[in-house]
This record gives C-alpha cells, sequence and structure tokens, in this order.
C-alpha cells in the first residue's frame, strides 16, 4: 500500500475525471450547483479521499457516493473546507469507479449556499473513467430534483434530507441508458410560474444560465448568472417534466410582489378548465421554451415527459407543443405521459417515491433508446 497522493482536478488527466452537471467552467476548484452534479473517478487503489467546501444559511446540502454503481454512502455536509473519504481499504488491485454526487437541488433561496470540490487524494493509479453512450439532460421541478424519494410518507418537513439524486427518475433512466446526465431542477417552479403563481419562478428564464436562479453576490462571482457554455456539453435528448407547479397555481390566490405591487394570476372555470386567454398564455410559453432549447441544443431530441402527480395540463402541454412544431416543422419533440403516483408508490411530503420514479423510468428507458438508437 502506497502513501496517499494529493492531485488538483485541474492536475487531473482529462480523460480519468468526469464532471457530471453544469459547471463555470473552472476545475481549482469545481463548484457544483445542481442535482446529481459531482466527479466520476476510475481508481485502482484502496483508498480514495476528496476535499470539499461547503457553506450554507439553513438548508444543509446532503451527497452520496457510488462505488462500482453503487449506492455506499449518504451524508450531510457541514460547513467548512475538509476531507471526506469515498472508500477505503478495498482491494488495491482492482479497480473501482465511484462517484460523489450532490443530493440536494441548487437553492435558489439561499445566496451563500456554496458545494465546492478542491481536490482528491489516492493511495493508487487513476485510469480512465469509461465512456458512456449517450447524453441526457433533464428539466424539471421538485419530481426532477428527487424530492420524496428518501423517508418515511408521514414526513412533511420541507428539509433537505428529504432530496436524492441517486432514487430520481433522471438517474434511474440514464444508468439504464448508459449515459451522463445533467440536471436543471428547482422545486415549486414551472413553464410560467411557481406553485404560487410567481412568474420569477420560471425555469425557462434561466436555463441559458450556467445557475441563473442562485442570486447573490457570491453566486454571481461564482459564474451562477453567466452564459452557460452550451458547446461543452450537447445533449442526444432532453427530458422535460414542467407543467406541475404551473397546474397548481390554478388553485392558488392572485400573487403580488411586496416591493413593486406587481400582481399575476392564471385562472380556471369552476370546471377547473383554464381561461382561455391563461391557456394561449401558457401555451406560447411552451412554444417558447422549445425554441429556447433547439437554438441551444440543435440535434438534441426533446422530450416532454409530463404526470407522476396528476395530467391535468395534458392538453395545454400538447397544444403548446404543437404550436411549436407548426412554426417550425421540427419532428424531433414528443410528449410522453408518465404513470401517476398512487397510494403505493408516494414516497415523503406526498412526493413520487422510489417506486414512482421506477414506474416513470420504465416508460422512459424503451422510448429513448427506441429513438436514441
Amino acid at each position: 500500500m502506497s502513501e496517499l497522493r494529493e492531485y488538483k482536478l485541474s492536475e487531473i488527466p482529462k480523460d480519468c475525471l468526469r464532471v457530471w452537471g453544469r459547471t463555470n467552467g473552472s476545475l481549482d476548484p469545481l463548484t457544483v450547483f445542481w442535482t446529481a452534479g459531482g466527479i466520476e473517478l476510475n481508481a485502482k487503489a484502496s483508498e480514495v479521499w476528496i476535499e470539499i467546501e461547503v457553506d450554507y444559511s439553513y438548508y444543509e446540502p446532503w451527497a452520496s457516493v457510488l462505488v462500482n454503481g453503487a449506492h455506499v454512502s449518504r451524508q450531510m455536509l457541514q460547513k467548512g473546507r475538509y476531507w471526506i473519504c469515498m472508500f477505503r481499504n478495498m482491494s488495491y488491485d482492482n479497480a473501482k469507479s465511484v462517484r460523489f454526487m450532490r443530493d440536494l437541488q441548487a437553492m435558489s433561496s439561499d445566496q451563500i449556499a456554496k458545494l465546492q470540490i478542491h481536490a482528491v487524494r489516492t493511495d493508487g493509479e487513476l485510469l480512465p473513467v469509461m465512456e458512456k453512450k449517450y447524453k441526457l439532460e433533464f428539466i424539471g421541478d421538485s419530481i426532477t430534483s428527487g424530492e420524496g424519494t428518501i423517508g418515511a410518507k408521514e414526513e412533511w418537513d420541507w428539509i433537505s434530507m428529504f432530496f436524492s439524486s441517486v432514487h430520481n427518475f433522471p438517474t434511474l433512466v440514464s444508468e439504464a441508458c448508459n449515459a451522463e446526465c445533467s440536471i436543471i431542477s428547482q422545486s415549486g417552479w414551472g413553464i410560467l410560474t411557481g406553485w404560487d403563481n410567481n412568474p420569477n419562478c420560471a425555469l425557462p428564464k434561466y436555463y441559458e444560465m450556467v445557475c441563473g436562479l442562485a442570486d447573490g453576490e457570491q453566486n454571481r462571482a461564482l459564474g451562477a448568472k453567466n452564459p452557460h457554455d452550451f458547446a461543452s456539453w450537447q445533449p442526444d435528448a432532453i427530458i422535460i417534466n414542467l407543467g406541475t407547479n404551473d397546474g397548481g397555481a390554478l388553485e392558488q390566490p392572485e400573487w403580488k410582489d411586496p416591493e413593486t405591487g406587481e400582481t399575476f394570476k392564471q385562472h380556471q372555470d369552476e370546471n377547473g378548465i383554464m381561461l382561455p386567454e391563461d391557456a394561449e398564455r401558457l401555451e406560447r410559453s411552451i412554444a417558447d421554451f422549445l425554441k429556447i432549447l433547439r437554438k441551444n441544443n440543435p440535434k438534441a431530441h426533446l422530450v416532454w415527459a409530463y404526470g407522476m402527480l396528476g395530467t391535468k395540463m395534458t392538453p395545454y402541454l400538447r397544444e403548446g407543443i404543437r404550436k411549436y412544431q407548426l412554426e417550425t416543422g421540427d419532428g424531433m419533440v414528443s410528449f410522453v405521459l408518465l404513470p401517476d403516483t398512487i397510494e403505493e408508490t408516494v414516497g415523503s411530503r406526498s412526493h413520487p417515491g422510489q417506486k414512482s420514479h421506477l414506474a416513470a423510468a420504465q416508460v422512459l428507458v424503451p422510448y429513448l433508446k427506441a429513438i436514441l438508437q
């Protein structure tokens, strides 16, 4: 057994380090903004450690470690800069794939939230990381963030402990498709508004930034508001699961900006049908978002995969997609209805549980394999 040797991430050969998720382009250190972001290594070693730096106001980040694809640990990350162990005392002679991944979504309300990776220590050799067949991008809300995929059914606290990037459908789909994945998601957000009719909580407004929903001077200095370099990572398919919170907003009162007095509301009639002018506004937002996706990802299949917490918005999503196709002639966009969550598949916080995410993956995997082959 050799002594531990330390490597800055920039010192690791490019083919021996895989970065997961959107970043600001820097490896010294690597800032991990999004759900399932992190690093992957292939080490012929008996132990591997990584040096991280963490800060937050209230909601501490959680992280998971996978060794050879198996989920071996999960932990709450505390403030400060320190070393954590990925594995140790394993057989030195066998190469192991090891992945460190952020469980908690980007936190739009926490201006000092930060998770960075500075360096790696190992007593062995870093080998090239196995190539994946595909690249998949997932865009969504709390469902895509994995909220509810861990914890007991009776849990209702909105805390970071109940988010998991290991058991959500993007990770399950990516593993089954032998794909890298990048996740852009935020609980309570939608296409046009958030769950409370707040039009500022619309993911399309921030899609072209590195992590534009992260506010504050620190996040700005870290490049969160910078334009994302789409050329650095082009997905083969983009899976969008948005619309659930837009539907929920129909049941909520009018949103009012406390500073400007601006108000916003999507409306429905007594039968739960959106008013025509509001439906048109939402459908326009869907078509416009698809145009943004296509502009930045010219060769990707665009798959709007909706469901898991009701299907109320299906007709509006389908109509928005139809309008986009009529305006652009784009034949590489489609709609997939995912299985609804039932009592047997619900998780914590009345969100889809692991069984629900598995059911969604079982629909998406064969669909994606068919269109990507």
